[in-house]
């Protein structure tokens, strides 16, 4: 599909400054994008490719200064990043909507209800009574199982498991190869020393406008909800247990781990392999630094912690840059001591 400048203007909001009947088919890095592409210009690092660039179509901030001539159609918008975004986003929505309809070989139960522009592809499993809204994209190798329930425009990529009596909101996007709705970790302690599995009979609720990412796991409740809060983003390689609660446009890097029963709060920011333990609460806007352990409530809202155990970030600076200085110190306090002990034995003297 090829796109002219003035359409693309149209469709961000921004101003055409040079040839607006440039057209592009594809987009491409300002450094490497090829005559038939579209780039963008935002970080000033990368100003220098703005002369050089073979692309046909650039978008740029409205307060970019041009120091020599530019052979591509320029597009200014407040925002180039935020502009080439929100392209990126309705381009997506272009090419998605062309699939549609059920490929064989799937399997759809004769209970399961599916809205209207559908699409499943093959391999997908469709348990029983399971209810898939309007534009829903299925990809293959999916598994919905029984009572599953998917909200319009939700996409779930290739090899993602939605098990029985979960809900998934509008507007959601699952990556490959995520787990939602396995069995919470709960096992009681025997007199025996064995272990007796606890059923998890709960469930998970994804809100509307989650995106989670591949491979994470997201356990079911043992009882009640396990629930991702509408807005949160979630990265690939997570576990969040049984009954957790992740707050409303709370972001959750790569490889971090929530224990059982914890709630996390709205805004909330969490680093990568960052750790957070059972049955505490997380106030909103907490920003929790990478490889971070949580051992207790933070319950002051948009604190910083770091650390394991975590503490005040503020603090875990200071006590970084103590634990530099120790050796200085050291040589300052033996110092001190010899002074001390001179002037001792200068007293016993006089």
């Amino acid at each position: 599909m090829q796109f002219t400048a003035a359409q693309i203007a149209m469709l961000i909001n921004g101003q055409v400054e040079g040839n607006a009947s440039a057209t592009v088919d594809s987009f491409g890095k300002i450094e490497e994008a090829k005559s038939n592409q579209l780039a963008f210009l935002a970080n000033p690092k990368y100003e220098e490719y703005l002369y050089s660039t073979k692309a046909a179509v650039i978008i740029v901030n409205e307060t970019q200064e041009l120091k020599e001539p530019v052979s591509a159609a320029l597009i200014r918008v407040p925002d180039a990043y935020s502009a080439f975004a929100t392209l990126l986003h309705k381009y997506q929505e272009i090419m998605r909507q062309q699939l549609s309809g059920i490929q064989e070989p799937s399997f759809i139960h004769k209970t399961a209800v599916l809205g209207e522009n559908v699409f499943v592809a093959a391999f997908s499993y469709i348990g029983e009574k399971v209810q898939v809204g309007n534009n829903v994209k299925i990809y293959p190798g999916v598994f919905l199982g029984d009572n599953v329930k998917i909200g319009e425009n939700s996409i779930l990529l290739p090899g993602v498991k939605i098990y029985h009596d979960c809900v998934i909101g509008k507007n959601v996007t699952i990556h490959a190869g995520t787990v939602i709705g396995g069995d919470g970790f709960g096992f009681a302690p025997q007199p025996d020393g064995s272990y007796k599995k606890v059923p998890q009979i709960g469930n998970v609720v994804v809100e509307d406008f989650v995106e989670i990412g591949s491979n994470s796991c997201i356990d079911r409740a043992t009882i009640g909800s396990t629930i991702i809060r509408s807005g949160a983003k979630l990265d690939n390689l997570l576990q969040i247990a049984h009954n957790v609660e992740v707050g409303n446009n709370t972001v959750i890097a790569a490889q971090a781990g929530i224990s059982g029963s914890t709630k996390v709060g709205n805004n909330v920011q969490i680093g990568g392999q960052a750790g957070i333990v059972g049955h505490i609460q997380i106030a909103d806007g907490t920003r929790i630094n990478a490889q971070s352990g949580v051992s207790k409530s933070i319950k002051t809202p948009n604190s910083a912690v770091t650390g394991s155990p975590a503490f005040e970030y503020t603090s875990a600076l200071r006590s970084q840059a103590v634990s530099r200085n120790l050796p200085d110190l050291e040589k300052r306090v033996l110092e001190l001591e010899k002074l001390v002990q001179q002037l001792m034995q200068e007293r016993v003297i006089i």
